[in-house]
């Protein structure tokens, strides 16, 4: 059978790619691309019938948003534009992320969510820094919240899911790290934000090198505690998270949410087609066979072990990408005092009030994430080490003296 036009790299035919015409109806029907188990509709406008159309319709309703932002500031109403042009960047963030080139489009979505971004910086209620640091012949980028107060503070190292950039959280408004007196960095690794743009791509090991070289900047910072520096990553940033732990001890402590960490099959080839096509891009692969072997490497195993600080892992009970037996064996190669919560009865982007969040910066994980973190800097121990929590519906969460020491929800 003849095949198309010789692919460019990055964008290599896979054979997903031929799920396509079913995967354009199910983002028709349903308004998302992925994380298909939760009820309702996604966020995705109607006009949307197919994966292609996201960029321009989504970016168009970004557009919208921040025209009225800038209306709302040329009317000295600060507070109203800084929020709109949050979500206008958070907009761009999503229309620009389904590019998987970077092209002229990819260009001018990215350039209007930095652009949007910017004037969240300058409107915000404190100071956010957006910083360049020099890595392996290139530079890589986050953005400091800085919490306000003089003397040096303890910070959380947020790392982004595979889909989205540093600019998703935290929300000046809703800022989880900043309400408990503690400072926050988001970064943009390879394969992410900026660095996409910079033609940085993502290998199996080089995100946790790049995070080690902005570890280092952030602890000569004299706003910073550099002994109280806690990782924290969310979704696929979860296993990000688990590496730097693994690969920099001066790590303080590691909250890794919504489980990444296991065999990246499920990922790329049993959850939605979006992913095997992202991490291509991600990892500039010319085929598919070299995507495969890319993402054969980016394990956990034998790593776990090498974890020294304390560790949260929390994960849905039936998060497609993250067999629970097979979550269950990475945890019990821990010898660092770690504990896992799991999440009964949920999937990925799991919640422990069981509220669905809208947007990401609204999940209530980010809350329990900064305590259980600023527990750690105050050098409390971790409560339940080696333990695995079963958070039951009907329960009263991870806190609770009721809490169910449990693996599976018929023992």
């Amino acid at each position: 059978m003849s095949k198309p036009e010789t692919p460019k790299t990055g964008k290599p035919h896979l054979r997903r790619d031929g799920q396509q015409w079913v995967f354009d109806w199910v983002i028709k029907e349903t308004g998302k691309v992925f994380h298909f188990q939760s009820d309702g509709r996604g966020r995705l406008p109607r006009s949307v019938r197919s994966h292609d159309m996201i960029s321009k319709h989504v970016g168009l309703a970004a557009s919208k948003l921040e025209r009225i932002a800038k209306a709302e500031a040329e009317a000295g109403h600060g507070e109203t534009a800084m929020e709109i042009y949050y979500q206008a960047a958070l907009q761009y963030l999503d229309a620009q992320h389904v590019v998987f080139e970077a092209n002229r489009e990819k260009q001018h979505l990215h350039g209007a969510l930095m652009r949007c971004y910017g004037k969240v910086r300058e409107l915000a209620p404190y100071k956010i820094e957006h910083v360049d640091i020099p890595w392996n012949g290139t530079v890589v980028s986050g953005n400091l919240h800085l919490a306000p107060g003089a003397g040096r503070k303890p910070l959380v190292f947020y790392v982004p899911g595979c889909d989205q950039t540093k600019e998703s959280w935290p929300h000046p408004y809703f800022n989880q790290a900043l309400q408990r007196g503690m400072h926050a960095f988001s970064f943009d690794g390879p394969g992410q934000g900026e660095s996409n743009l910079r033609g940085v791509a993502l290998t199996a090991d080089n995100y946790e090198s790049a995070a080690s070289a902005a570890i280092s900047y952030l602890m000569e910072r004299p706003e910073v505690e550099p002994q109280k520096i806690g990782v924290y990553g969310l979704s696929f940033g979860s296993y990000w998270a688990m590496r730097i732990a693994a690969s920099d001890h001066r790590i303080c402590a590691a909250a890794a949410p919504w489980a990444s960490y296991v065999d990246k099959y499920y990922l790329l080839n049993e959850e939605s087609p979006r992913y095997k096509q992202l991490f291509a891009f991600m990892t500039q692969s010319s085929s598919e066979d070299e995507l495969d072997r890319i993402v054969s490497q980016m394990t956990m195993e034998g790593r776990m072990e090498q974890i020294t600080c304390p560790t949260l892992m929390v994960c849905g009970e039936y998060d497609p990408r993250a067999p629970i037996d097979e979550l269950y064996s990475l945890f019990e190669q821990m010898k660092a005092p770690a504990e896992l919560w799991i999440s009964a009865d949920q999937h990925h982007s799991a919640s422990i009030t069981t509220r669905h969040a809208s947007s990401v910066w609204e999940a209530d994980i980010h809350a329990f994430a900064c305590d259980w973190l600023r527990d750690r800097f105050k050098g409390a121990p971790v409560k339940h080490p080696g333990k695995v929590l079963y958070l039951e519906p009907s329960g009263a969460g991870p806190n609770s003296a009721s809490v169910g020491n449990k693996r599976h929800w018929y023992e």
